[in-house]
């Protein structure tokens, strides 16, 4: 669960107790299944006038995500607290963004440790985003820390490929199915079944019935949808076989192009329709 939408559209954060009430009630709707949710990840595309953050070159190279939680540390401890007072309404998972070396993951967990000790509350399973190479290369190391991995296609695509997801020119040709970033996705779930943890996956490439076909096929075991996207993920994994969706994913990693990718999948699953 995204937390951004507390902090946007108002003058000053929210303190601890609004976000408690948003968290709690979050957690009670889900009857006791277990909730994710993410710290806060602004910056890049998502600026917040009251952080007073100074303009950067490249936002998206900037202090987003985990960085900007160390750089307002004051923010994430108070959104940890709230999350933390939650979690004994229900399970819940945190999972940091943006984390892009393990010391970073280190350091996120320690503030965690120490708020969930100042509250006397059992401790949650912690994960994170895999969204940039750096994570995905030390990804062994990362995941002996934590319980899980998320892996966000779209920030993974756009820095793997070199390309700004939102430029107007560029923004067509960064598409996750481009074989580089699939192979990114192998290493990041082969380095997680080693560690003994479950991987999931969001963003453009889950909502695609293509990228889900080939995501499943690499053994993520979670797809995170947007609502409108559900209906046609879900009757394109029904239509096929795992056996199928893993052997036109290895396939899929030996090509050269994300074009190549997208014929593949077209003619693996012409009859079951729906890929694109």
């Amino acid at each position: 669960m995204r937390t951004e939408f507390l902090f946007l559209q108002r003058d000053l954060p929210p303190d601890e107790e609004e976000q408690f009430a948003a968290y709690q009630t979050m957690v009670r709707a889900m009857n006791g299944l277990p909730i994710i949710l993410r710290t806060l990840d602004i910056g890049g595309d998502k600026n917040v006038p009251y952080l007073r953050m100074p303009a950067e070159g490249n936002p998206f190279l900037g202090v987003r995500g985990i960085r900007l939680c160390f750089e307002r540390e004051d923010l994430f401890r108070t959104q940890l607290r709230a999350m933390l007072r939650a979690s004994v309404e229900g399970p819940v998972r945190i999972m940091y963004p943006m984390i892009a070396a393990p010391a970073e993951l280190e350091r996120a967990k320690a503030i965690t440790e120490a708020v969930r000790r100042e509250l006397d509350v059992p401790p949650v399973e912690l994960g994170i985003m895999i969204e940039v190479p750096s994570a995905v290369m030390m990804a062994d190391r990362l995941a002996r820390e934590v319980s899980f991995f998320s892996i966000g296609t779209n920030d993974l695509t756009q820095y793997v490929l070199a390309m700004d997801r939102l430029h107007p020119v560029l923004a067509p040709q960064a598409d996750g199915l481009h074989p580089a970033v699939l192979r990114m996705v192998e290493r990041t779930v082969d380095a997680a079944r080693r560690a003994g943890i479950w991987v999931g996956a969001c963003g453009g490439v889950a909502g695609d019935p293509a990228g889900a076909v080939l995501l499943s096929g690499l053994g993520v075991a979670e797809l995170s949808v947007a609502i409108p996207a559900v209906p046609s993920v879900k009757a394109r994994l029904r239509a096929i076989a795992m056996a199928d969706a893993e052997r036109t994913a290895r396939e899929a990693l030996d090509c050269a192009d994300a074009a190549e990718v997208r014929a593949l999948v077209r003619q693996r699953f012409a009859d079951a329709g729906g890929v694109s």
